[in-house]
């Protein structure tokens, strides 16, 4: 087993480290991957002036890419895309509509001249035995300019990935004449494709920048797309418009394309909507909006390190001085070495020094000869003379040696000796020459051609919640348990948009927090759904009972959720217990009913929930009995118990002091009883018998004090019967 781990661990650092160095991962000094570095490679192989098939440039490639020949055609064509390196015929595809290259038997392309200036020197680059052995291929090119930053890159490797915006070609060289010059300066992406760029997060290559379309807005009734952000095809953009359409996101009646070299996709408006309605909602629900992040990582002495716009241009600008340098002295040794030789052969051919060979019968002698013949001229000679050098000058042809021009020989000699005086000078001052050879970079390059396409802005996000509409209804159907928006049943719960988040109460205490859904199913008995903002649903004071499956004691627990992550299921109550009831209201009554136990009169009470503090989530409930606990349910005002009680409290505190009552209180009673009996008369006639006993009372002889006195004290004996008569009247 320890071995298979050995080995697995060593393999996969082998092949992490082989697809972070030799694949996905471009290289800083010449800012390429292998397979460019290699189709360039070929290209200078193959270089005549003249076209290539690109199938023969691949069939050529193969010998130093071992990843066949699809590969190797993707990346030919997405160099050539740039414009900057290769020279095309045919068709390449299309950077704004998204159309492929031909067959690469169709199309055809050379190495141009800029490339030559910028890569192409082999006598200071270091080559290397192809993957074959067969073959010698660069390690890398000895780039002039930061080329990573011209073309961008791309890439995803094992546990690390790319993303390196391109840059404007003349604005890269300006940036570091300004360093060399010691001057500040600031490089920003620029995109083929044009559109406008917010530039304020880009944080010098390792941030993100914010890519917008330039929309042409000048007619009320239309807009028409004239440049697209980096990354989005006209295909795309069209898509992209007409999926919010139909989602109601954009009102768009037509889009016609009209694209050919230039970028038009034409928005027709319905009626009563104009473009500045529709501008926002384009930004935020389509293409014409993009946020790109950046990551600059790349290859640096065989090590993937992450680096700065800056440090790139400052490390080129360096590298740019000590390729200058290695040039001049390359150039140098070779003007030295051929200044030795034009000496050589005047000496040899002026002095005769041929004819001392005539005599000698062996091959040493005659370069012994030739050496011995140079000893007199020493202090002309620029250093000594081997054997090479007499093998050199016997090779000169006779008819050479008969028609040798001394003057010609001299002026040559004075053109060499001028020239590595400008080498010395050149050496001396480098950085003078680094910023004469960066400014003959850039006059080769039109400036018509290779000027700024992106227009760098600043503009405000548009929300894309702020932009949309509540207008979808989300619905809950509580007989099969299902919410969402496809939900067609049940009622409607809430009214949402596509980027809303909502938050679910189930049944069973769990919450979850999702985006929302299309049609979910949360079971019957949901207690709770709204809107899951965090500052909003921070406000809301869940109130959950629930009851010990073990214990059957009931328990309330009331708290606020502050936090959490999408999609996740969370307890809201303690495992193995049962929810009895939930809330979100900060003050109300509720009951609970207990299982009924032999001579125990009470199997329900009352609580207040607001009685009781609120509590983190993760807390235990406060226990509200030690009783079995049923069910729980709210009580409203009405139907309150507590309420009950305290009015049947009252109710006897009166009824304690009703004894005390004065007299003058209770004729008053008596007299409203009376006041009854003579309304009861207007709605139904009396009897004849009633109205004789009505009129003998009337005939009947005032009483005495004491008689009255009496009489009131039975009276009020009889109060309850005399009602009682009243009622059955």
């Amino acid at each position: 087993m320890d071995y298979i781990e050995s080995l697995f661990n060593k393999n996969f650092l082998e092949y992490a480290s082989y697809v972070i160095r030799d694949r996905a991962i471009p290289d800083l000094e010449d800012g390429l991957k292998p397979v460019q570095r290699r189709i360039l490679h070929s290209l200078f192989e193959m270089d005549d002036g003249k076209f290539h098939k690109v199938a023969n440039v691949i069939g050529h490639c193969m010998k130093y890419h071992p990843h066949g020949d699809a590969s190797i055609g993707n990346a030919l064509v997405v160099l050539a895309s740039k414009e900057l390196f290769i020279d095309t015929q045919g068709n390449f595809g299309n950077i704004f509509t998204g159309d492929e290259a031909s067959a690469p038997r169709y199309i055809e392309c050379r190495v141009n001249e800029f490339a030559k200036t910028i890569f192409y020197n082999p006598h200071i680059t270091d080559y290397t035995v192809s993957y074959d052995g067969r073959n010698k291929e660069p390690l890398a090119f000895r780039a002039k300019l930061p080329v990573i930053l011209a073309i961008g890159a791309e890439g995803i490797a094992v546990g690390m990935s790319t993303k390196i915006l391109p840059h404007n070609i003349l604005e890269i060289i300006e940036a570091e004449k300004a360093f060399l010059s010691g001057k500040s300066f600031a490089l920003f992406p620029d995109f083929p494709t044009g559109g406008l760029i917010d530039v304020s997060e880009y944080e010098d290559g390792l941030g993100k920048v914010l890519v917008r379309a330039k929309l042409d807005t000048s007619d009320e009734k239309r807009i028409v797309i004239r440049e697209l952000p980096f990354g989005s095809t006209t295909e795309s953009m069209i898509n992209s418009i007409e999926a919010a359409s139909k989602a109601g996101k954009v009102k768009i009646s037509e889009i016609s394309d009209y694209t050919g070299e230039k970028v038009e996709i034409e928005l027709k408006l319905p009626r009563g909507v104009y473009s500045a309605d529709v501008v926002d909602a384009l930004y935020a629900f389509t293409e014409c909006e993009q946020s790109i992040p950046c990551n600059l990582l790349v290859i640096k002495d065989n090590l993937p390190v992450q680096i700065t716009v800056t440090d790139i241009i400052k490390y080129h600008a360096k590298q740019l001085m000590q390729i200058l340098k290695d040039e001049l002295e390359y150039e140098r040794a070779m003007l030295t070495e051929r200044l030795h030789m034009r000496t050589l052969e005047r000496i040899f051919i002026e002095e005769r020094i041929y004819k001392k060979i005539e005599t000698m019968k062996t091959a040493e002698g005659v370069i012994n000869a030739v050496i011995k013949g140079f000893v007199p001229f020493k202090k002309e000679l620029i250093r000594d003379v081997t054997e090479d050098d007499v093998d050199k000058l016997l090779k000169i042809p006779i008819r050479r040696i008969s028609l040798y021009d001394i003057n010609k020989n001299r002026e040559e000699v004075r053109e060499i000796n001028n020239r590595l005086k400008e080498i010395a000078k050149l050496l001396k001052n480098l950085k003078g020459y680094a910023i004469s050879v960066l400014d003959g970079i850039a006059a080769k390059l039109p400036a018509e051609e290779f000027k700024r396409k992106t227009e760098i802005t600043g503009f405000t996000k548009v929300d894309v919640k702020e932009a949309v509409t509540r207008d979808t209804a989300l619905r809950y159907d509580e007989e099969t348990g299902y919410l969402g928006t496809s939900v067609t049943t049940g009622k409607e719960i809430l009214r949402v948009s596509p980027y809303d988040r909502i938050f679910v109460l189930r049944k069973s205490g769990v919450y979850t927090v999702m985006d929302v859904p299309d049609r979910v199913f949360v079971d019957t008995g949901m207690w709770y759904c709204g809107f899951a903002e965090k500052e909003e649903l921070s406000k809301v004071l869940f109130t959950v009972i629930y009851r010990d499956s073990k214990t059957k004691c009931a328990y309330i627990k009331r708290a606020r959720v502050e936090g959490y992550i999408l999609n996740r299921d969370y307890l809201f109550a303690p495992d193995n217990t049962e929810v009895l009831f939930a809330s979100t209201k900060l003050k109300f009554s509720f009951k609970l009913n207990y299982a009924p136990k032999p001579r125990v009169k009470k199997i329900e009470e009352e609580f207040k929930a607001d009685s009781f503090a609120e509590k983190g989530l993760k807390a235990q409930g406060v226990r509200l009995s030690v009783r079995e606990a049923l069910s729980a349910e709210e009580l409203s005002e009405k139907k309150s118990l507590i309420k009950k009680a305290q009015e049947k409290k009252s109710d006897m505190i009166f009824s304690e002091t009703e004894t005390e009552i004065p007299s003058s209180k209770k004729k008053t009673e008596a007299a409203s009883s009376k006041k009854k009996a003579e309304t009861k008369k207007t709605v139904k006639k009396e009897s004849p018998a009633k109205e004789k006993k009505e009129a003998a009372k009337k005939a009947k002889p005032e009483k005495t004090s004491k008689d009255a006195k009496k009489e009131k004290t039975s009276a009020a004996q009889k109060t309850p019967k005399n009602k009682k008569k009243v009622s059955e009247k």
